[in-house]
């Protein structure tokens, strides 16, 4: 909102009281008091709640922007948004980054339109406070205050070939992201120092993240001499046990996770290799669990080993560090700049990584740690998930759209995706964009119209990834140039702000806080009058 002088202030004044106000700013003048005391009474129970978990005060302003934001998506908007369009006012649009300086904004200039008794507007540093934070939180973990951060997964020839390296750099890349569910410490050893020495001699930073393996639940072993290409209607045994050297009758799956099969009901879906092979349990035979194949390729899909499995929807019980995690963490305790947490699902599990890490690394100071959002319980608990871990060290969170689309589908994950973003700007901390970003242009040379788009959209966030593949340093030049010129435009499509459904106040909390006493139901401002 623009700043105007004290003289023109006075001239917007007296023309305002010149002329009797519409009805409509008055009937939203006198609704909107009531949404700004009801969401800081809602805010207010919020940072109760979370205030004890938060150790670093330079987060706390933020803190309070998220709860301050919570408490407003609760409240359906719409009609106040069009009030204040047609009064020529801020109508909360971009609200993410500083909610509390909007709502007393637009009271201040609703209160000076109806010519009642002025109210003060907030102090001008209020509107960039959030800016501000933003830029520390991607500097602190990408190196970057502005334009989108590349982060490139290494492959495993990384570890061996300077010149690999060296290009990734050159070309532009922010962050090198090295995925320990692969290779060994030794590699991994040696892509730090590859990527250590590369950037010391270009001159220019690049950051290592380290990714845990976390509970993937993979192919590990399948029955000899059967056919492995399954079309809809054909059925396969998902068994826990190992599978024998002659296995007769259906095709036999053993999966890396066998404690997971045994909590399969029947109707429970089966996902395997990212939905290209899509199951439902069919019958329980013992320990075992049939599964019909009910959407595949028309040509059939094939089983592999190592191929991922899933069950969308289904809550799995597992500890939050596996032991590969646990094997992995000297490593990535001594060498990364970051750690991202495959699999996390509730504040819980980060004190269990912390305690962990101090345990690999005593007296060390916090790493900074990338939240990797993969499960529909990582998207129920992310306020609190960013508040446990934000509370300690810088925080970034990655949009995982692979693993999200699977768990919630596609139509959901549209939405959702643009709900974390709006999230994470009212937090201030980075959101990586990931998961088949320019996949064509990196794996076969030139990328689709669609990617092209996506990877444009991206910008929407602070950090984009790309996968490995042979045209990678294409990609990350395209990626460059790309976000280069579509920076210079960023309009963004001011959504409209109905009820967040995702995160509801209740259940928030890291501990047990006080209920407001009157917390009041949610606010629906009438439509325009006359």
């Amino acid at each position: 909102m623009p700043i105007l002088s004290r003289g023109a202030r006075a001239s917007v004044f007296r023309l305002a009281a010149a002329f009797p106000p519409p009805p409509v700013a008055e009937a939203t003048r006198d609704a909107l008091p009531a949404l700004r005391d009801q969401v800081r009474r809602e805010s207010d129970v919020l940072m109760g709640g979370w205030r004890d978990g938060i150790a670093r005060d330079d987060f706390l302003p933020s803190a309070r922007n998220l709860a301050d934001y919570l408490a407003l998506r609760r409240h359906d908007l719409s009609a106040l948004q069009a009030n204040l369009s047609a009064l020529g006012l801020s109508s909360l649009r971009r609200c993410e980054r500083h909610v509390m300086a909007n709502l007393d904004a637009s009271a201040a200039a609703l209160a000076r339109v109806c010519g009642g008794e002025p109210e003060v507007f907030p102090d001008p540093e209020l509107w960039s406070e959030g800016d501000r934070l933003l830029i520390e939180q991607r500097r602190a973990l990408f190196g970057r205050e502005s334009g989108a951060a590349i982060i490139v997964t290494l492959p495993s020839e990384a570890g061996s070939d300077p010149r690999l390296v060296d290009s990734y750099i050159a070309a532009g890349m922010d962050c090198a992201r090295i995925d320990c569910a692969h290779d060994s410490p030794r590699v991994w050893r040696a892509m730090v120092e590859q990527v250590r020495r590369a950037a010391a001699l270009r001159g220019r930073p690049c950051r290592v993240l380290m990714d845990l393996p976390g509970p993937k639940c993979r192919i590990e072993g399948l029955s000899p001499e059967r056919p492995n290409r399954l079309q809809v209607g054909d059925r396969l045994r998902l068994t826990p046990r190992p599978i024998p050297a002659t296995a007769a009758g259906l095709p036999v799956v053993a999966v890396s996770l066998p404690q997971v099969v045994a909590g399969l009901a029947v109707g429970a879906p089966v996902w395997i290799d990212g939905g290209k092979i899509r199951g439902r349990v069919a019958a329980i035979e013992g320990v075992d669990r049939i599964v019909e194949i009910v959407g595949a390729r028309r040509k059939g899909a094939k089983l592999k080993l190592e191929k991922g499995v899933s069950f969308p929807g289904v809550p799995l019980d597992l500890p939050p560090l596996s032991e590969d995690d646990l094997a992995a963490l000297p490593i990535v305790a001594e060498c990364a700049d970051m750690i991202g947490f495959s699999f996390v699902q509730r504040p819980r599990d980060i004190v269990a990584l912390d305690r962990a890490l101090a345990a690999a690394r005593p007296g060390g100071p916090a790493i900074p740690l990338v939240l990797k959002i993969e499960t529909l319980e990582a998207v129920r608990n992310l306020p609190r998930l960013i508040v446990q871990a934000a509370g300690s060290r810088p925080t970034a969170a990655m949009l995982a759209r692979g693993d999200l689309a699977l768990e919630l589908g596609h139509l959901r994950l549209a939405e959702i995706q643009e709900e974390i973003l709006r999230l994470c700007e009212a937090a201030r901390i980075p959101v990586v964009w990931a998961t088949q970003a320019l996949d064509d242009l990196v794996k076969e040379g030139l990328p689709s119209q669609a990617e092209t788009t996506d990877a444009a959209m991206a910008q929407r966030a602070e950090c984009v990834m790309l996968n490995t593949g042979p045209h990678v340093v294409e990609a990350i030049g395209f990626l460059c140039e790309l976000t280069g010129r579509t920076s210079r435009h960023p309009a963004e499509k001011a959504a409209k702000l109905a009820p967040l459904h995702s995160w509801p106040l209740e259940g928030l909390a890291l501990a047990a806080a006080p209920a407001p006493e009157e917390p009041g139901a949610p606010v629906t401002i009438e439509a325009p009058i006359g």
